[in-house]
């Protein structure tokens, strides 16, 4: 069995496809990042809809987030499993998901059909007339429809690091070292005199 005893080496807990699809499903909001004209990082909580891999959320156009996504569709959206529901299954993966991702609006009524009934859905669960309402009032002139395509996934599966703190996973449960663990940390151990890892 494997067993850690520090925190500096974390790009070895990743999600498998299933875990980000059900983590994705299943938490409730994501902070959407993007940035501004004089570069500042900028992030707002929204609800989200995951679907075909890809995150969908909306807000209204007049927002600064609507053109400053124009000029920059480079964007982020981090989700924390700290957002299921209270009563949620407790075996759902837990942690968090960074995505960087392309921004693309959507402002057609396909789009805005299933994407409002199904964040209405999401937001009410088991209270149609909840439901309904929200419907409703998402269905606005000024409102648009921002669907965030992944390029890459930065993750954290605390389930795995609990498990790995704890000396109870095997080293083949483990994902690989990516290059922040290998090569940048390397060459900062090696700047200060200290031991390789």
């Amino acid at each position: 069995m494997a067993k850690t005893d520090d925190h500096e080496i974390v790009s070895i807990y990743p999600f498998t496809d299933e875990e980000v699809d059900q983590f994705m499903t299943h938490a409730n909001e994501a902070v959407l990042m993007w940035a501004t004209k004089d570069s500042w990082p900028v992030g707002v909580t929204h609800a989200y809809v995951w679907k075909d891999g890809k995150v969908w959320l909306t807000f209204a156009e007049h927002r600064h987030r609507a053109a400053a996504i124009r000029r920059n569709n480079k964007v982020s959206v981090n989700v924390s499993s700290a957002s299921y529901w209270p009563d949620h299954d407790p075996s759902l993966p837990t942690g968090a998901i960074t995505i960087k991702g392309t921004g693309e609006f959507f402002n057609d009524d396909e789009t805005k059909d299933w994407f409002y009934k199904a964040l209405s859905k999401k937001t009410n669960p088991n209270n149609d007339d909840g439901e309904a309402f929200f419907n409703k009032l998402l269905d606005t002139p000024l409102r648009t429809i921002l669907c965030v395509t992944p390029v890459k996934k930065i993750m954290y599966n605390s389930n795995t690091a609990g498990r790995h703190m704890a000396g109870t996973i095997s080293e083949e449960e483990l994902g690989e070292r990516l290059e922040s663990d290998k090569v940048r940390m390397a060459k900062l151990r090696a700047e200060r005199g200290l031991d390789p890892r």
